[in-house]
């Protein structure tokens, strides 16, 4: 049985103990070659700790023995690089360091761990060692020194690994922003002990033993912060030969769905669906300008995987819980100035987010300070992984997405959030379940026109679409553990506004596929005021010759969408067909097409 390291980031664990394993050390040399001194961003929970670990476990002198069994069945074991096992190793992890402390505790923490640190080097490499390294309990920084005066009098130089260096920048997001801001400002001050940190980092790196850095964390926020003290850290995250570096590609996982499906003694068909739901909810990511191959979460994927082989059929839940965090996030952008409407944007795909450069440096204070352009808002999205690179515009923009349902999910989730009510959300959730299983909109037409409409500003009145108008219904109508729910399916050149097609192995319930496409009409364009409109009977409404028209488009694209999906799913579709046309916020009219 194949064994999946969930929640395993320990290379030397993975390898010895015979774990699946994707092999990424051809990047080894690619990393070497990139430069001395190296910054790597990813999304939270996706692969970066395994990154170092395989670094640490390649460099390490004290290794060296292991190489074959750690690395030779590997690609770089077969061609090895000259610097493998060439080096002393310290790793400093700062996303083990509490942050919700006073800044005295928070610099007491971070001095013990690095002492921590240093003393478990002192005794991992005591063989090598000529110098005894002096531990000073109050003074870390007064023990580095003492480490890398010991460090030279070896042949060995050493290799600094940090990891989640931005945690304490990535934890003002997440609390309270006033008390987070005011201690992050005193982390890194002039005279911090955390930005004297990495001036000493620096100052090492120039003859004082240190050759060699990597780190890795979320975006680039407190590189900005520190950059006084730290500026020669080369940017390599998005180099398109690392935009595999961490993450699965789809031909990797589709040998190893096939795999669990015989072990489970599952049709092929099975593991093409798996795929397919894989790809749908986990797959999208990229972190190159080129748009070369997207990316799978590793976090996500594996714990689908190891769902699957246990069981031997699909999670009921697609979200792992152990990324619920981005929702926090996300509910931090959403209270930036013009964040919802960056969030309803992404959504609506329509115009694309797009910007002509990626915000690469930016501070704290930006995050907080009331102004945020639109630039700075999608490139924060983007290196939280809640938004990924999506090509080029017609004028060379880069055009940004939101990379799958499981990021749509956090969006859709936020929105309801922000516009309704928790009894109010739990009352459409009762309705959309009536939906799925009857076709009948009418109930969820009425809730619109009567409640959730009702919170939408004037400025929204005078920006209103029909984009508007379907952001709304998929707020209500998202349940990712009956559908695959995508908003602008492409079908040929057109696209779709809503479809929601049944997971594969929620088809045995009484529920139905459904496509939908919506169409607005303003109060100008009818002519009509708001109190004459309401008062309007249904049939005198849908009399209304721009409603008509709009009704007739709406069944024309759908019976169009109807033959496109037909081909690609076949007979098991149970698909409704429904149009919808609102007039202003004050109206809805749907139907059923093709009945």
């Amino acid at each position: 049985m194949i064994k999946f390291p969930y929640g395993i980031s320990n290379y030397y664990r993975i390898i010895t103990d015979n774990y699946f394993y994707v092999d990424r050390s051809n990047h080894i040399r690619l990393i070497e070659e990139a430069g001395d001194q190296l910054l790597f961003l990813r999304p939270r929970r996706f692969g970066k700790s395994l990154v170092l670990s395989m670094l640490e476990n390649y460099y390490d002198v004290a290794k060296a023995d292991d190489f074959d069994k750690l690395f030779g069945n590997l690609a770089i074991g077969k061609n090895p690089t000259p610097k493998h096992n060439q080096y002393f190793v310290m790793k400093w992890d700062f996303s083990v360091i509490k942050t919700d402390k006073d800044i005295t505790d928070i610099e007491y923490s971070l001095n013990n761990y690095i002492n921590e640190t240093i003393d478990n080097f002192s005794n991992r490499y005591e063989s090598f060692l000529t110098k005894k390294i002096n531990i000073n309990p109050k003074d870390a920084l007064a023990s580095w020194q003492s480490l890398l005066t010991a460090i030279q009098k070896t042949p060995y130089k050493l290799y600094l690994l940090i990891d989640e260096y931005d945690n304490f920048a990535n934890e003002v997001m997440m609390g309270s922003h006033e008390i987070s801001n005011s201690r992050y400002d005193a982390l890194t001050s002039a005279e911090s002990f955390l930005k004297t940190i990495f001036k000493a980092v620096k100052s090492a790196s120039s003859g004082q033993g240190l050759e060699r850095v990597f780190i890795t964390g979320v975006s680039p926020v407190l590189m900005t912060d520190i950059t006084s003290s730290y500026n020669v850290a080369e940017d390599i995250y998005l180099k398109s030969q690392f935009n595999d570096l961490c993450g699965f590609k789809e031909s990797e996982l589709a040998l190893i769905v096939n795999k669990i499906a015989k072990e489970c003694d599952l049709p092929s068909t099975k593991a093409q669906q798996a795929l397919t739901l894989m790809k749908d909810f986990y797959d999208g990511y990229c972190f190159n300008y080129e748009k070369t191959e997207d990316i799978y979460n590793p976090t996500l994927a594996l714990y689908f995987l190891k769902y699957f082989q246990q069981e031997c059929h699909f999670p009921r839940k697609i979200l792992d819980n152990n990324l619920a965090m981005d929702r926090g996030k996300l509910s931090y952008v959403s209270s930036l100035l013009n964040g919802e409407s960056v969030i309803f944007q992404a959504l609506n795909e329509n115009p694309p987010l797009s910007l002509f450069e990626l915000a690469d440096r930016f501070g704290v204070q930006d995050m907080l300070s009331a102004n945020k352009d639109t630039q700075f808002i999608v490139s924060l999205l983007y290196y939280l992984g809640i938004l990924t690179l999506n090509g080029e515009t017609e004028l060379g923009k880069l055009r940004f997405k939101i990379p799958n349902l499981v990021a749509r999910k956090l969006y859709v989730e936020r929105l309801f959030e922000i516009h309704l009510t928790k009894s109010e959300r739990e009352h459409t959730g009762k309705l959309a379940q009536e939906f799925f299983q009857t076709a009948d909109l009418q109930a969820i037409c009425d809730f619109m026109e009567q409640h959730y409409f009702k919170v939408f500003d004037n400025r929204d009145y005078k920006l209103a679409n029909e984009l508007t108008i379907k952001t709304a219904f998929l707020t209500v109508l998202f349940n990712d553990i009956l559908y695959i729910m995508d908003s602008e399916f492409s079908t040929g050149r057109r696209y779709v506004d809503l479809s929601m097609i049944i997971r594969p192995e929620r088809r045995k319930y009484p529920i139905f596929d459904f496509i939908l496409e919506f169409k607005y009409i303003s109060l100008s364009e009818v002519n009509l005021s708001g109190e004459e409109l309401k008062d309007m009977s249904i049939d005198k409404l849908k009399a209304l010759t721009l409603v008509k028209k709009n009704a007739a488009d709406a069944k024309k694209q759908l019976l169009s969408y109807k033959t496109s999906l037909k081909n690609k799913y076949g007979d098991e579709l149970k698909l409704k067909l429904i149009s919808v046309v609102a007039v202003s916020f004050d109206r809805l009219i749907w139907e059923i097409v093709g009945e």
